[in-house]
């Protein structure tokens, strides 16, 4: 799976987003903070050390089917993505695997000024990102499946839940969303 180093999406109403690749020991810091944050619960991060989250970046760093990109807004540090190839992860004994399938994660940081729409507009750029910036065909989340916030971001921009799955540290719903489901989405205007 070949990434690229950085991406760049104007959105419509939101203005600048861009993503660059994670670089583990500047970023650790700061992605401690999100991942421990009560708000980061479904990440299973709470009780994690700078240092553990130093070594789950250098360790997805080393990794040929995972990446980590540090998402900006407005060119200041405001989410985490984990792309990954599913055939290489826990979900291959869960599911079928096709080419050109791209697994995701999204973390936005927490807030003390939310500002309407991001979180919308953050998935929007991320799915950019997977069907522009990697060529994916489709993409795959699972999300746990009590996670009722998650589930309305990846409906919002065209996810279609298939089946909850069982994997190591979770109940997931797993979900799907082709190139055509996204732009057939409420994040591109349709009412699906």
């Amino acid at each position: 799976m070949k990434a690229p180093r950085s991406f760049y999406h104007l959105h419509p109403h939101l203005g600048d987003f861009g993503l660059r690749l994670v670089d583990p020991p500047t970023d650790s810091p700061l992605l401690h903070e999100w991942v421990t944050h009560p708000k980061a619960k479904y990440w299973m991060m709470q009780d994690a050390s700078v240092a553990d989250v130093l070594a789950e970046h250098e360790a997805i760093e080393l990794h040929a089917g995972h990446f980590a990109y540090m998402g900006l807004y407005h060119y200041r540090a405001r989410f985490l993505v984990e792309v990954y190839d599913p055939a290489q992860s826990e979900l291959a004994g869960v599911y079928d695997p096709e080419q050109g399938d791209i697994g995701m994660h999204v973390l936005t940081a927490p807030s003390e000024q939310p500002i309407p729409g991001f979180t919308k507009g953050v998935m929007e750029t991320v799915m950019h990102l997977l069907f522009d910036g990697f060529g994916a065909e489709r993409v795959v989340v699972e999300p746990d499946a009590g996670n009722e916030a998650i589930h309305r971001l990846n409906e919002f921009v065209g996810f279609k839940p298939e089946r909850a799955v069982r994997l190591k540290d979770k109940q997931a719903l797993l979900s799907f969303c082709t190139r055509i489901d996204f732009e057939r989405s409420a994040a591109k205007g349709v009412n699906a």
